[in-house]
């Protein structure tokens, strides 16, 4: 199982999983040395600190994924640069993001064939923990990138 983590990025290593009746959550880390800062890109090998950050990804065998990321905070070393420090970013994920972006595709497709309120029902049962308006906001979001 701690291979399917390497396939949302390659510099992800599993450190625990927890399998229960519905849920599988793994504990993940970053291997990166260094990061680049988003606004000066700057490489930064210095950390501040660490944070657990928990998203959903797409089930697995019927069981809800859960991913608890310890992030890091990266100081910019760059004096020139209005950052003292950054988030660690991913490809996968969008800022301040609860649900990875695979994931925030599979629920627009479903929501396309069938209302919020149903689409959130099945989704519930079956994909992943989202209600009505979560969906609505990704919908909306979407429509604004697409004009």
């Amino acid at each position: 199982m701690e291979e399917l983590i390497t396939l949302l990025d390659e510099n992800l290593v599993c450190t625990s999983t927890d399998i229960s009746a519905d849920f599988i959550r793994f504990s993940v880390a970053s291997t990166r040395k260094e990061c680049v800062c988003p606004s000066c890109q700057q490489v930064s090998s210095r950390i501040h600190s660490r944070y657990s950050r928990n998203f959903q990804n797409l089930p697995i065998q019927d069981k809800k994924v859960v991913i608890i990321l310890s992030n890091r905070k990266m100081f910019c070393d760059n004096a020139s640069c209005h950052r003292t420090t950054f988030t660690e970013t991913f490809p996968f994920l969008d800022n301040k993001a609860k649900k990875t972006r695979r994931l925030k595709e599979t629920i627009l497709e479903v929501s396309l064939t069938q209302s919020s309120v149903s689409a959130a029902a099945y989704l519930s049962q079956h994909v992943v923990d989202v209600k009505k308006s979560t969906i609505c906001n990704y919908q909306k979001k979407k429509s604004t990138v697409h004009k």
